[in-house]
């Protein structure tokens, strides 16, 4: 795989960047912090997207820009492929709006980040980790691998060399194993439970047990058809009585219901004479009625003053009441209105005078209120008064106390800070004398010891009469002094301290003048506070005693005009009550009316009613000859049926009967127990012949579980077998791996280290990394320097690189190696072997090797160089490739360099 061109816009510090790339050695040259890595990074990001960051979208957009695109164009196993992404803002978020992958080949193309990021990842045979973890060393990772635990490294190179499969399809394998073995011993579980069953049911032999319960079935149905046999015929004979009796029974019927019929008519004629004789006498009465409503009617007729009862003149009289009593309540309605207005009127003015009393009351207390609290706010003045003074006193106290001192009010923080600072100066003197006294003290002490030992005090030999005594003198006369000069620095300290104190007592009093002026600011607010409260209150509380001799008089006003609406309300109801009378004389006169209406209306009722009963007397003498006439003809037929009754034969009938349904009634018996004994032994041959069924079932059942078994058995051994193949597989290959890896790890090794201090590196099976040294001393590679661990690290990974291309045969060409800062870790002769390890990269046959770095060492490794560099201002970087590598700086001529950014 080969990067060909990378193009970008607005992508972190570029923001608009084209740059070509080719085969061989490209070192991407330029300071820290110019955008170099953000080169690869764009790489890195065009084939895996968001899964190649380490940051966020957001990180990747230009600052100040609101979209941002990054285009790679490759080349792998001979196609080449053009991938695009473009990220767009959106408020506070970025997003992939675009990401497409097309080829030179029409058929490829994919849509999508997730689509696009799978094609790639299956076409490079890694994904985004495998792809650092192989091909790419990112800035700041040179030491990943060395760092990672054994598991780590171990599954870190397994997965890069495909071995990952082996172990994922291993643990398949093995699941596989343990769900065939769970599924194979409930089968083996559930076919012993069969083999149970069958036994326990052939052990009853249903076969014998169905053939004797179908011998009985067989003796039970014959008895029952000889049985139904003789109970047909008796049916016969019960139903031939039943007929002679039914057809006897029918003229009994007839019989009685003709002697009921005439009992009947005979009692329902005599009812109805007796009730004819009742309607004569019924009549009688009314009569007498009649009569008496008469005589009611005349007497209620001269009651009412009328002449009399007709209707008309009623309804005359009736609508004279009904106009006068209108009139009476249309002037009874005016006066309760009239009444219940001046009662309202009356209420009202005493609410009035009582709510203006009241109110009067209320100012009146108000008033007295406002004087206390005049009275309080007086007494308060006087207090803040007195506070003031005592406050202005102790301030000029206070005051007075800088009189005699060098600073004013309002400099005594600064004078108090300045104290400080002179005593912290003379305690460090103080400090500083007292350690070379110690000093000097010690010193005389050690050479008065070695003096009373006879010893030099400098060199411990003999000393009689040395020279060296005279020194010892100095350094006595020096403790002198300087115990002097510490006596001096302590009286110091003393005045020091004491004006440290007066200070602090000054900051205090400054401090209270403070507090002093803001109260007397506050009192002298106060005061005339108060001194407008108390005149306000005062002439508040003589307007208020003004109004409520006001609001006095109003209520006597009004209790003197409510006094004069009671006393009219009075006279009204006087009115009302005569009017009421009025009405009540007019209700009487009306139930007189309706009286003699009643009267009317009785008589009338009574005189129709006496001719209704004449003509219902008429009616039941009529129907009653109709009747006599019908019961001459029911006795007529009476008398035909009990000459035409035969006993003999009914009784003869009756025996016949009786005969026949006692045997009915024992063969029903009969049957019925055979009815069920059959239905017994039906039940019990059904559920036999089930058993049977459920038997060959149950065999059916176990042969297909045994043979289900058998296959389970075959797939548990194939999945073991499958395990422990894969299992094999990975191993054996892993050590070919190892051994391969071990092999071009010291190739690479030998060649970057050129001393003799190391002689091998060995690499187990779980790629445990030992360095040796010449001796045979083994060392872990924490153990190395940096930079050679870092070398060792570069080692490693190319190492790898090399065992990934050569695993693969070119089936599918790796991808470039990428170098991001390599030699951070690196001192100048260990970036020279940097630079020998690219050089053997690419005798292996590495087609494209980038390498981002700052250090010009690497510059002539070279086949290109690309040069970034950021403007300071801007802050936006861009890029050019130099055309001679080669040459520094200095020697380059000036445009000789390929601009690929504006």
């Amino acid at each position: 795989m080969r990067f060909d061109r990378i193009r970008l816009r607005n992508f972190k510090p570029y923001v608009d960047t084209d740059l070509r790339l080719t085969e061989g050695v490209t070192v991407i040259h330029g300071l820290n912090g110019s955008g170099k890595s953000s080169l690869l990074e764009a790489c890195f990001f065009a084939l895996y997207g968001s899964k190649a960051l380490d940051g966020t979208l957001g990180d990747m957009v230009t600052n100040g820009a609101e979209e941002s695109e990054v285009e790679l164009w490759f080349t792998h196993d001979g196609r080449s492929y053009h991938v695009r992404r473009e990220l767009k803002r959106y408020g506070e978020q970025i997003q992939t709006t675009t990401c497409t992958l097309d080829s030179d080949d029409e058929a490829i193309h994919r849509d999508g980040a997730t689509d696009v990021r799978a094609f790639v990842a299956d076409l490079l045979r890694m994904d985004a980790a495998a792809f650092v973890n192989c091909a790419y060393v990112r800035q700041g990772e040179v030491n990943k691998l060395i760092n990672a635990t054994p598991t780590e490294r171990q599954d870190m190179i397994d997965d890069l060399l495909q071995l990952g499969r082996l172990e994922e399809y291993r643990e398949r394998a093995g699941n596989a194993r343990l769900g065939v073995n769970e599924v194979l011993g409930n089968k083996r579980e559930l076919l012993r439970d069969y083999e149970s069953r069958i036994e326990e049911r052939e052990a009853k032999d249903p076969h014998e047990t169905l053939n004797a319960l179908q011998s009985d079935l067989s003796e039970v149905d014959a008895k029952i058809e000889n049985y139904e046999q003789q109970r047909e015929k008796a049916e016969q004979s019960r139903q031939q009585a039943r007929s002679v009796l039914d057809e006897h029974e029918e003229r009994r019927e007839e019989l009685a219901e003709l002697e009921a019929d005439v009992d009947d008519l005979e009692t329902t004629i005599r009812e109805d004479e007796a009730e004819r004789e009742r309607l004569g006498d019924r009549v009688g009465d009314l009569r007498d009625r009649v009569d008496e409503a008469e005589e009611t009617l005349r007497e209620r007729l001269a009651v009412v003053a009328v002449d009399d009862a007709d209707p008309e003149t009623l309804a005359a009289r009736r609508e004279a009441l009904d106009d006068r009593e209108d009139e009476v309540r249309e002037e009874l309605r005016e006066a309760r209105s009239r009444a219940d207005a001046l009662s309202t009127q009356s209420e009202t003015l005493e609410e009035r005078a009582a709510d203006a009393a009241s109110r009067a009351e209320e100012k009146r207390e108000r008033a007295a209120e406002l004087d206390a609290d005049a009275e309080a706010a007086a007494e308060t003045l006087e207090e803040r008064e007195a506070s003031l003074a005592e406050s202005t006193a102790e301030r000029g106290e206070l005051t007075a106390e800088f009189d005699d001192e060098p600073v004013a009010v309002g400099e005594a923080t600064a004078h108090r800070e300045s104290v400080r600072e002179a005593l912290a100066d003379v305690q460090a003197e103080v400090r500083e004398t007292s350690n070379d006294l110690a000093a000097a003290r010690s010193s005389v002490e050690e050479a008065e010891r070695l003096l009373e030992e006879g010893k030099c005090p400098e060199c411990g030999q003999s000393v009689a009469d040395s020279p060296h005594v005279d020194a010892l003198d100095e350094d006595r006369e020096r403790v002198a002094r300087l115990e002097n000069t510490l006596a001096e620095l302590n009286d110091r300290v003393e005045e020091r301290t004491a004006d440290v104190e007066r200070a602090e007592a000054l900051v205090e009093a400054e401090n209270r003048i403070g507090q002093i002026d803001d109260t007397r600011e506050l009192l002298e607010d106060g005061i005339a506070e108060k001194e407008s409260e108390i005149a306000e209150k005062r002439e508040r509380a003589a307007t208020l005693r003004e109004e409520a001799n006001d609001l006095e008089g109003e209520a006597e006003e009004k209790r003197d005009a409510a006094e004069t609406q009671a006393e009219r309300a009075r006279e009204v109801r006087d009115d009302v009550e005569e009017l009421e009378a009025a009405l009540d004389d007019l209700d009487e006169a009306r139930d007189d009316l309706d009286a003699v209406e009643a009267g009317r209306d009785a008589l009338d009722e009574a005189e129709t009613e006496i001719e209704r009963l004449g003509e219902r007397r008429a009616e039941i003498a009529d129907r009653n000859d109709e009747r006599r006439e019908f019961l001459a003809a029911k006795r007529s037929r009476r008398d035909e049926l009990r000459e035409a009754v035969d006993e003999e034969a009914v009784q003869s009938a009756r025996d016949s009967l009786d005969s026949a349904e006692d045997y009915l009634e024992k063969v029903t018996d009969a049957l019925e127990d055979l009815a069920e004994r059959r239905d017994d032994l039906t039940s019990r041959i059904g559920a036999v012949e089930n058993e049977i069924e459920e038997l060959e079932s149950l065999r059916e059942d176990r042969d297909a579980l045994a043979a289900r078994v058998e296959e389970l058995e075959a797939v548990h051994e194939e999945t073991e077998e499958l395990e422990a193949m894969y299992g094999d597989l990975r191993a054996e290959l892993r050590r070919a791996n190892v051994e391969s890896l071990e092999r071009m790890l010291n190739e690479t090794f030998e060649l970057v280290y050129g001393n003799d201090a190391y002689s091998h590196i060995e690499l187990d099976g779980e790629y445990e990394l030992t360095v040796y040294q010449k001796d045979g001393e083994p060392l872990d590679p924490e153990q190395l320097s940096g930079g050679e661990r870092a070398l060792f690290n570069l080692s490693l990974r190319c190492a790898i690189y090399r065992l990934l291309a050569e695993g693969i045969e070119g089936a599918a060409p790796t991808p470039p190696l990428i170098l991001d800062e390599p030699t951070v870790f690196l001192d100048s002769g260990h970036v020279s072997r940097l630079a020998d390890l690219i050089e053997e990269m690419r005798g292996f046959g590495v087609r494209q090797i980038l390498i981002v770095s700052h250090d010009d060492e690497l510059v002539g490794a070279a086949d290109e160089l690309v040069r970034v560099e950021k403007n300071p201002t801007s802050n936006r970087s861009t890029v050019e490739r130099v055309a001679d590598p080669s040459l520094s700086a200095v020697e380059r001529p000036v445009g000789d360099a390929e601009h690929a950014d504006d």
